[in-house]
């Protein structure tokens, strides 16, 4: 049977041929058979018929069958998926792949509901999203814009989409670091900065990039208007109760004074002195809270260069004299730090350890381990432990009759400054007393952040001014 002829055609012809031997011998018993002329065309016709017949019935069930697969196919290939076959019976094998079919195309059509409604949810974020939005070919044009890109450009999105990265003033933007602080100026709005971030995607076979563009001038604004504030109530908080008392012993001093000899007490000498050094004794404090609020704010940078672990740990505990430190060596260790600012944390952390324990008598416990990809250093000490972390790294709290309040907070953006971490928290080992810990990685990670944060913002990265609380919501004594 030659291979070119038609599915349709070659089922037809296979069933001819299959009855084609008993239609022959039929009509050769019925001719030559001895039965009268109407008998013989009356038979002949009714087995001839009947074999045409079904030859072509089975035909038309080969045929009909594929055409009803054919056309609910195609209904898919179309994205039609509202098509079903009503030959979907289960008893027979053909009806198992109707029923294929239709689950294939319920399944499609559940899909593409669903593909709808994520689409339109994301063109409804993208349209009220506050920040700009594009989308640019591998040939530079734009592809995508949202409503805020097209208010920051100020152009409708028809005078935008298919034209040049250059051509809309975004050539800048899709070149250099994908992730970076830019300040530019734009049609649409005025100088600032912007939150650059890029990244490449693919979409239909070809690579494109996604641009985000996000305002940083407001927020920042913003955050800056309340750190001033913040800062004026602490200043303000720490002013007053320094003047107010200076205030109020100098005019009675002046009264005093300009009292006749005569008016005055006896020990007016006295009171006089006495006033005079709760002036000096103010002032004195006053000087040490700005120099210390200084101290933070002038921070410098970490100079990061390999330091061993425990020569720093060592020299650290040396210079606590009023009781023993106690150093457990761990796994010799050399890291990326700031020697200088890094000895001056864990000074002060052993410090806040010896100030503790003084008051319960014992020792303070230093040593460090390696924790996967991090090394953590630990201060214990034998204190009354930790009630009220509230307050733990507030500026200018402190619990101490002689505290300035700035150690830990110090102590804190030291660490931070070399990616780490610091904790406090009460002794894990059912001791009495308080465990600090300080992390920090192993891998250079340190001083490659800092450069990344100087970078993205760029400028020199200087401390920060710490967040500062209410005056009114905290204690000092």
């Amino acid at each position: 049977m030659p291979r070119k002829l038609p599915h349709e055609t070659a089922i037809q012809l296979i069933a001819f041929l299959g009855g084609l031997p008993a239609v022959v011998v039929c009509l050769f018993l019925l001719w030559f058979g001895g039965w009268t002329a109407k008998v013989q065309w009356t038979l002949s016709i009714l087995v001839v018929s009947i074999w045409i017949g079904c030859v072509i019935a089975l035909r038309n069930r080969v045929v009909f069958p594929m055409q009803t697969l054919t056309n609910l196919l195609a209904a898919l290939r179309e994205g039609d998926y509202s098509l079903r076959s009503r030959r979907a019976r289960r008893e027979d094998s053909l009806g198992q792949v109707m029923r294929e079919v239709n689950a294939l195309s319920e399944t499609l059509l559940i899909g593409r509901r669903e593909a709808a409604e994520a689409t339109a949810l994301l063109r409804a974020v993208m349209a009220e999203i506050a920040v700009a939005v594009f989308t640019f070919d591998d040939e530079g044009h734009l592809r995508l814009i949202n409503r805020t890109g097209t208010e920051l450009l100020g152009k409708p999105e028809s005078e935008l989409l298919g034209h040049g990265a250059k051509e809309i003033g975004l050539d800048q933007c899709l070149e250099g670091e994908p992730s970076r602080i830019l300040t530019q100026q734009f049609p649409g709005r005025a100088g600032g900065r912007w939150g650059l971030r890029r990244t490449a995607f693919r979409e239909g076979g070809r690579p494109h990039q996604l641009l985000v563009l996000a305002d940083l001038s407001q927020p920042l604004r913003e955050e800056e208007r309340a750190a001033w504030q913040r800062l004026i109530r602490v200043l303000g908080h720490e002013l007053n109760n320094s003047l107010a008392p200076i205030h109020s012993i100098a005019e009675s001093l002046v009264t005093l004074l300009h009292r006749p000899l005569t008016q005055r007490s006896g020990d007016w000498e006295q009171d006089v002195e006495g006033g005079l050094e709760v002036i000096a004794s103010r002032a004195e404090a006053l000087s040490r809270f700005m120099s210390g609020y200084s101290k933070l704010a002038r921070l410098p940078a970490p100079a990061i260069r390999e330091c061993e672990i425990e020569p720093l740990i060592q020299h650290a505990a040396a210079l606590e004299v009023r009781l023993p430190v106690a150093v457990h060596p761990g796994k010799p260790i050399t890291l990326p730090l700031d020697s200088d600012q890094m000895s001056q944390a864990l000074i002060n952390l052993i410090r806040n350890g010896a100030d503790a324990t003084l008051e319960t008598g014992g020792g303070v416990d230093v040593g460090w381990k390696v924790e996967e990809a991090f090394v953590e250093i630990f201060v214990d000490d034998g204190g009354h432990g930790l009630t009220n972390t509230t307050n733990l790294f507030v500026p200018f709290f402190t619990t101490k009759p002689q505290g300035s309040g700035i150690g830990l907070v110090l102590g804190r953006q030291i660490i931070e400054a070399h990616a780490g971490s610091l904790v406090l928290m009460n002794r894990p080992d059912g001791k009495q007393g308080c465990r600090a810990v300080v992390r920090l990685p192993l891998a250079d990670e340190s001083s490659g952040i800092e450069r990344d944060r100087a970078r993205s913002s760029g400028i020199e990265r200087t401390a920060a001014v710490p967040s500062l609380p209410d005056p009114s919501s905290r204690g000092r004594s």
